[in-house]
């Protein structure tokens, strides 16, 4: 593993209410989030976010060296279950919509569209290849 490997951020509560949070990466970018009680990202959603942002990053760098979207928009969903392996997420499904304008260098992008799409899906992304896989979580309590 190579110096540059770790990735962190801090997770902390926000405010005297119960169920809001900010989660600040290294660099000091923040995003709130919450328990869905208001219009504050949830947990489940963050991570559908980046289960679509993680693959239109790839998407985006590869398509756009050849032309620019009209459009690009990717829906991310799945279905929250309750059964015997405790509250998870099935049948993730990551969909995009993408349109280019007329001319040669669109047409070579949405011919790599669907390749560009599959290797970040199936090698690059780093968010899907960790859920796909499966890697454990440790949770521990620090000491005060």
């Amino acid at each position: 593993m190579s110096e540059n490997s770790a990735r962190s951020v801090t997770v902390e509560r926000t405010g005297t209410g119960t169920g809001h949070f900010v989660a600040t990466n290294t660099r000091g970018g923040t995003i709130s989030f919450g328990t869905g009680s208001d219009t504050e990202f949830t947990p489940v959603e963050l991570l559908l976010a980046a289960l679509g942002g993680c693959t239109a990053v790839d998407v985006d760098l590869a398509t756009t060296r050849h032309a620019e979207p009209d459009s690009f928009s990717v829906e991310v969903s799945g279905n929250k279950v309750n059964d015997e392996l405790g509250n998870r997420l099935t049948d993730l499904a990551v969909t995009f919509t993408v349109t280019f304008p007329d001319g040669e260098g669109a047409d070579r992008a949405r011919t790599i569209l669907p390749r560009a799409v599959k290797t970040s899906h199936d090698r690059l992304c780093t968010v899907s290849r960790t859920v796909e896989i499966g890697t454990p979580v440790t949770a521990t309590v620090e000491d005060a």
